[in-house]
Formats: C-alpha cells, structure tokens, sequence
C-alpha cells in the first residue's frame, strides 16, 4: 500500500534541491565562491593597532576584525550557509595585490579609502577617520614637519605616510632621510633603538602602537595632520553583489548600535594589553554613521 503523503514530499524536497541549485548558479564572485568552499578569507594586519593585530595568543582582533567578523555573517545569511574564516596575513605592500588577485575577500586593517584606489578595489563605507602626524621621543625639538630638516623620518612601505612625506620633502626641500620599514611595529622599533628621529604615521596607529607597548611616558604625537585619511574595508573591484551585501550590513551595523559598540570597545575600553587609548569618536565620524543609519524612504 502506497503511503499517501510520500509524493507530496518527494515533490516538495525535490522543488527545494532543484531551488538551492538554481540560487547556487545565480551566484557570483565572492558570495559565489563562499557557497562553493564553506569559508571567506580575511586579510588581517599583524600589528595595525587597535584596528587588526594579534592578540597573545597569536589570533586576530581589533575593531576592523569585529567588523569583518560581522561581514561575514551576513555573507553566510545571503547565501543560506554558515561559513568559516580563513585567516591571511598581508602587509601595507602585500594588500592590494591579495584583494585583487581574489587570495584575500576582505581586507580588514587599516586602509585609506581615496580615489587613487578606488580605481582598482572596491571599498566600504567609512570605518574611521585619521591622519598622518609624528611620533618623536619625549623631549625632541621635533614639533612639526618643519622642524624635520635633514632628520631620519620613519615611514612604512606602501603606506600613504611614504607617499606623503616624500611629497612633503620635495616640496619644502626639507631634505628627508626617510628609513622605511616593512611594518609599522618595526618602524616603532627603529625609533625606539634611536634609528629615527621621528616616525609618521596615522595619528590613531600612533597612539594604538602607544598603548600597546605602554610607552606614552617615554613618547608622544606631535604636529598638525599631514593628510585627510579615510579608512575602509577592502574589496575586489566589480564584485556587485558583495559590495551590496557590505553596504546593507552597514546600514543594519549602524542603525542597531554595533558599530558604536565596537568603536567603544576598542578605542575607550581597555585593550587586552590593560592600557586604553581614550579615543572619543570624532564628529566627523559620528555624523557618517548617523548618515549610514539613515533607511531611503
């Protein structure tokens, strides 16, 4: 005798498969290749502080991390799949060619969103603002970029603090000796070991490194913004569907508080190295993720 309920079942499990298959097909780019492998890579930054670093125990965190983290959940519900992360280191030189040559899906540091680079990646909406400042040792006559004549200048290599200082040396023929290092815990280290007069920087990287290394008694940032930088999340270009699964997660992160929550935890709490940077979120800041909250009537 044939169970009367069988064949509505079958068809129905059937019309779900041959569903999940067709939605499978529709897929594109990342969001296509996370329902393919089960996992998104993310490209973290080992000493990009508090945005993307290593904790003791040798695993990534940091306020861009928490962020991603987020991502990539929403990623997982758009597809209809949990999905795991893969982590990859990349460096300031390294991360542009990881997100365009698809090894990295995310880049979660502590990038600067302009227009120059906007022509070959994708970016997010703004994570925070900063600019490029100095740090010099307690009681240097270094003061401002002016009083850099003929001085050792760190900088980091494929940052826009190299691009920036050089510019600033040719055009006040200020004579820069710049020391560049390949990342920003060893140019701290330069200057720790008296290899540099000055270290430029973003302001924020500055003071993470600061409280990171419990050394605001002993070094300080100095001078006026050298630069207007604008950070991001980090994307291939020309991925449509996940540039607009990154926008509504946004939107939802700033309409419900978490990025608030997440700005609080890394920049007016505690970091796990038991110094807090203290870190007001700027107005400017306040004002876009105001906006991104804002839902289109």
């Amino acid at each position: 005798m044939r169970t009367p309920w069988i064949k509505p079942l079958a068809v129905g499990l059937l019309s779900f498969l041959l569903a999940c298959t067709a939605n499978a097909q529709a897929l594109t780019g990342v969001l296509k290749k996370a329902h393919e492998t089960g996992g998104v890579t993310i490209g973290y930054r080992d000493a990009s502080i508090p945005f993307s670093y290593l904790s003791a125990r040798g695993e990534p965190i940091g306020y861009a991390i928490d962020i991603c983290r987020a991502l990539v959940d929403a990623i997982g519900e758009e597809i209809g799949r949990e999905l795991l992360i893969k982590w990859q280191p990349v460096t300031p030189e390294t991360r542009f060619n990881a997100v365009t040559s698809g090894q990295v899906n995310l880049e979660c540091g502590s990038t600067t969103s302009n227009l120059e680079r906007q022509k070959i990646v994708g970016f997010s909406p703004t994570t925070f603002i900063s600019g490029i400042k100095l740090m010099v040792k307690n009681g240097s006559p270094v003061k401002s970029f002016r009083d850099l004549v003929g001085k050792r200048v760190g900088v980091t290599a494929g940052t826009t603090s190299e691009k920036t200082l050089r510019e600033l040396s040719d055009k006040f023929k200020l004579n820069l000796q710049l020391v560049v290092s390949p990342g920003y815990a060893e140019s701290f280290a330069q200057l720790t070991a008296d290899k540099m007069d000055a270290f430029a920087a973003d302001d924020i990287l500055l003071y993470g490194l600061l409280a990171q290394n419990k050394a605001q008694a002993d070094y300080g940032v100095v001078g006026e913004f050298l630069s207007y930088e604008p950070y991001g999340i980090m994307y291939r270009k020309g991925d449509g569907p996940l540039a607009e699964v990154v926008n509504k997660t946004f939107a939802t992160l700033a309409d419900e508080g978490d990025l608030n929550r997440f700005y609080t935890r890394w920049f007016l709490r505690r970091l796990p190295s038991g110094v807090s940077i203290n870190l007001p979120m700027s107005p400017q800041l306040v004002t876009i993720i105001q906006a991104m909250a804002v839902k289109p009537e």
